[in-house]
This record gives structure tokens, C-alpha cells and sequence, in this order.
């Protein structure tokens, strides 16, 4: 990997094309990710009896039009009886929706799927079963062998800082001191009333005692371990959850055995902190951090430059490669819907623009492509409304584009990120190995209009070239190296090369990478640091 600050255009033509091509064939790069809560994606095929049998008291079932509701502790389970409530979707669901997920994602990534008590499934009972609710392994086996088809990829929620404590290891452990798994968990009178350390005190989840190298043996190191398992039977990778309490030499372990069990494999955990160091032990991170930002410009909190300083930093200090396999995180089942935080309808498209466009993956959470709404669990968690998947609703129109943008824009995907220098906007570039892929987006968080003159430090992008909007279609023409546009307010400019015919594009006859490029014309000597010295 390049892990210059992310400029490879201080490289060689050779190591620049070698460098972007490496980028376009790994699949951790730049994809879109389509997140899934199984039990509320699709509507059952089973009736509301035979869910209940499934599903008997004190867990409830729902009809798939019926809302969700805030609940109260059951003082049997100790559950809250919204983490006990179900709508009955399952996987063969997913499956029937495979063609509509690939249309705006490209990989797939299921919350919790494994044998657990409650509908959000982050207390697993037993990691290598799929929970009866949901199906079966051969289901299993069939989405995965439904997405690959597709040339899609598939990530599971591993959940490897704690358990449920419905769990037959932790039942086992809390019996009986001499059991073989005791050690595996925190247990003695120095935790309470409960007996054992609680994730957040809560009583329904158990952590893991990871020191223990058996414990690590069963999650994911052995050929047998949890994580072996599942990549051999058909996922591509692993969203680790509260990675940060995993901590960076036990993450570090499991990317290198989930890398070792599956080749290409994917590990990203969920780290709501500065990335630096955490993108180093994994692939990428879950980066909520990206999200702040985006938030923090959109709401007129932080500045559009000093934003821009920051993700350069952010560079810097750990390298373009991890930004890119990062995903970006502006919504999911912990946060409010995009339009809860974001009421203001320009505003949010003016968030989600952001994710589109920034250096990372972006993470769309099923149903916000719709206009969801919900502010908190459970309410950000209700079923899909597929009654609005439709062109008479704008926001699924406008999702539809930024996912189109993104497909056919590959410097958006793969691009390194050069921040502008600018008095007010949120001004980069993307840029490849290809001069006529170069994107040039300016964003107006402000509540007015804004023009300015930027300095685009580029020297192959040439004289009176032609830009365009990729929204408005509002163009704009390089002179001497600067730009100069109008970006109305909160409003983001995405800026491409158009392939104009004339001087203006003949012009690029002897650089690498344009539309009107001769064919004789390599990166060696023409593009980048090529040339040698003059004597």
C-alpha cells in the first residue's frame, strides 16, 4: 500500500497506475454497503399464528404494518420488551430481495443472524447455529450463493465482546467453577448481585474474558473457530461490534486469522473515536468519525475548511488506503433516521451527498434510501416500508442517483482525496491515475450563496476544460489552473470533465489519461514524477 498522505501523484506514472489498479480490483475499496436488519427487511410468508408459536410469551409478534412501540423491562427475561418484539422476516426474505438490494448496494451486510433470544440478536446463544426464526444453514448457503451470482459480498455482524447469557458456554461457566469454559467469563462475587460483569450492567449480556487464548482458539483463530466457520461456509467478512472494547492487539489477531482462513477476507469493527491506529488493526473501520463531520458541516457546527483540514489529517496520520476501506457511518440501528436528524429536506440531501462523495464506503441503512423516519430504537428499527420504493418518492429518487454517481464515477470509489484551499466552502478533488476521471466537489454548508476562485494544484488538468455539475449541470471552465463556480446555498457542486470535442480537448493529446489521449501515450515519462533530471 501507498501510504504517502495519499497523494500518488508525487509517484511515478508506473507506481500510480500500479497503485489505482490495485485499489479498482480490491473490494474493500470504496464499495456501497446495504445494511439489513433480517427481522424487519422483508415481510413473512408465515402467519401471525405460526410466528407466535416461534416466537411464544413473553416475546411478541407483530403485523408488518404495525408500528413499533417503546417498552418496559420484563422483570422474568430482563429483556425490554421492544428487544423482545418481532415482525418475522427471515432470510428467505433477503433472498427475495437480492435485486433490489444489489440496485443500491454491493455488498451486503446483515445484522446479527446467529441463535439468540432477542429480535436484535447481539446476544448470541449459539454462534454457529442461524437462528431457527430466520432459517436455516442451507438458507444461508443459498444468500450467499444468490449475492456472489451477483457479484455482490456478504458481511456478518460478529459480536466477540460479549454473549447472551441465555448461552449454554456462559450457563455452563456460571453452574459450575470447574467447567472448561469458566475462564472464558468474568465471574465472581466482586461483581455484584448479578455474579459476572455485565456488558453496560444490563444483565441480559455476559463479556468475554478475551485473555483467555481458548476463548480467542474458539472465536477466530482455529480452523474450527466461529469466524473459519462462517467464512467457509459463504461470507466475505466480518463487521466487528464495539470494536473499540475488543481493543487493537486482539482486533489485529482476529484480521490476520480471518485473513489467514479466507483469503481477501473482510474485517471492519465499530470504532466511535478518532481512526488513527484503529485502521491499523483491521481493514477498516465503521467510521462514525466521518459521520460526525458530515454532521457537524451540515448543521452549520463545523466549518466547511477546517473540515476539510481534518479528513486531510485524518490522512496523513494513517494512510489514503484505510480512509478508503472505512465506511462511512451517517445513520443506523444506534442512531437517528436521516430524517430525524436531519429534518430539513435540502439539508439532508446535503448530508447525504457528503457520504457520497467523501474518501470511504459508504453504509446505506435499509430504508433510509426510502425516508424512514425514527429517532431512536425502536423506532429507527421498524419494518420496511416497500410501499414507498417508488419514483413518486424524492428521496428514493435522489438516493438512486448518488448511487449512480458513485457506480460511474470511479474516482469517487477509488480517487485519492486533495483538499482546496477556500475562504468558506468544503472544497477537494478526487483524483485517479486518469486526468479525464478527475471530480472537483464544492460544498456550501452555508445559508448563502458563495463564489469563489479555487487553485486546483494539478498540472495535468489544462487550460478552458470543461466541467459539469453532476446534479444541476451547472459547468464551469479551468483557467490557469483555478476554478471558479457558484455554489448556492447548502448545496454540494460535484463537478466532472465532460468529453467536449475541439483545442480544449485535443490539448491532452500527449497526457496520460484523457479522452482524446493518443494511444501511443504511456504513464511512463508523461505522467507524474517520470521525467529524469536535465543535465
Amino acid at each position: 500500500h501507498w501510504f504517502g498522505g495519499g497523494r500518488v501523484d508525487r509517484l511515478n506514472g508506473v507506481d500510480q497506475v500500479d497503485i489505482m489498479a490495485s485499489r479498482h480490483a480490491d473490494w474493500h475499496i470504496g464499495p456501497i454497503i446495504y445494511q439489513v436488519f433480517v427481522d424487519r427487511f422483508a415481510p413473512p410468508t408465515k402467519s401471525l399464528e405460526e410466528l407466535r408459536k416461534i416466537h411464544p410469551s413473553p416475546q411478541s409478534v407483530h403485523g408488518w404494518s404495525e408500528p413499533a412501540e417503546g417498552g418496559e423491562r420484563n422483570a422474568e427475561t430482563k429483556y425490554w420488551t421492544s428487544e423482545i418484539a418481532y415482525w418475522g422476516g427471515d432470510l428467505q426474505g433477503v433472498i427475495s430481495k437480492l435485486d433490489y438490494i444489489k440496485s443500491f448496494g454491493d455488498v451486503l451486510y446483515l445484522q446479527p443472524i446467529f441463535e439468540a433470544y432477542s429480535s436484535h440478536k447481539y446476544d448470541t446463544g449459539d454462534y454457529m447455529k442461524i437462528d431457527p426464526a430466520y432459517g436455516t444453514e442451507a438458507d444461508f448457503e443459498e444468500l450467499a450463493k444468490g449475492l456472489h451470482d451477483r457479484g455482490m459480498r456478504l458481511v456478518l455482524d460478529g459480536v466477540f465482546n460479549h454473549v447472551g447469557v441465555n448461552n449454554k458456554l456462559f450457563k455452563d461457566a456460571m453452574k459450575s467453577p470447574d467447567a472448561p469454559c469458566r475462564h472464558w467469563f468474568f465471574i465472581g462475587e466482586e461483581y455484584g448481585a448479578l455474579g459476572y460483569k455485565a456488558w453496560q450492567g444490563g444483565g441480559t449480556l455476559a463479556e468475554w474474558r478475551l485473555e483467555d487464548s481458548n476463548l480467542r482458539d474458539y472465536l477466530w483463530e482455529n480452523e474450527t473457530s466461529v469466524v473459519a466457520t462462517w467464512l467457509q461456509r459463504g461470507a466475505d467478512g466480518f463487521r466487528l461490534d464495539v470494536g473499540t472494547e475488543i481493543g487493537r492487539e486482539f482486533l489485529w489477531s482476529l484480521t490476520k486469522a480471518a485473513h489467514r482462513h479466507k483469503y481477501g477476507s473482510l474485517i471492519v469493527g465499530e470504532v466511535s473515536a478518532y481512526p488513527r491506529w484503529w485502521t491499523e488493526a483491521m481493514d477498516g473501520v465503521l467510521s462514525f468519525w466521518m459521520g460526525w463531520v458530515i454532521s457537524g458541516v451540515a448543521n452549520g457546527k463545523m466549518g466547511g475548511v477546517f473540515a476539510g483540514m481534518q479528513i486531510e489529517q485524518l490522512i496523513l496520520d494513517s494512510s489514503m488506503e484505510q480512509v478508503l476501506k472505512s465506511w462511512i457511518i451517517v445513520s443506523n440501528h444506534d442512531l437517528p433516521r436521516l430524517t430525524a436528524k436531519y429534518p430539513d429536506p435540502e439539508v439532508r440531501k446535503f448530508a447525504q451527498t457528503l457520504q457520497f462523495v467523501l474518501p470511504g464506503a459508504v453504509c446505506i441503512y435499509y430504508g433510509e434510501e426510502l425516508g424512514m423516519v425514527g429517532a431512536v430504537e425502536p423506532f429507527n428499527r421498524e419494518p420496511m416500508k416497500w410501499d414507498w420504493a417508488n419514483e413518486t418518492n424524492e428521496q428514493y429518487n435522489f438516493t438512486r442517483e448518488l448511487v449512480n454517481m458513485r457506480r460511474y464515477h470511479r474516482a469517487l470509489r477509488i480517487g485519492d482525496f486533495d483538499n482546496l484551499h477556500s475562504f468558506s466552502l468544503l472544497a477537494f478533488m478526487r483524483r485517479t491515475d486518469r486526468i479525464a476521471e478527475m471530480i472537483i466537489v464544492l460544498a456550501n454548508p452555508l445559508w448563502t450563496p458563495i463564489e469563489e476562485q479555487l487553485v486546483v494544484p494539478e498540472e495535468d488538468l489544462l487550460e478552458y476544460t470543461l466541467f459539469r455539475d453532476f446534479f444541476s449541470g451547472a459547468e464551469t471552465r479551468i483557467h490557469g489552473g483555478t476554478i471558479e463556480a457558484m455554489v448556492p446555498p447548502r448545496t454540494v457542486r460535484v463537478f466532472h470533465m465532460v468529453n467536449e470535442t475541439g483545442p480544449s480537448a485535443e490539448q491532452y493529446k500527449r497526457i496520460y489519461g484523457h479522452f482524446d489521449t493518443f494511444p501511443s501515450v504511456s504513464p511512463v515519462g508523461s505522467l507524474g514524477n517520470s521525467v529524469g533530471d536535465i543535465i
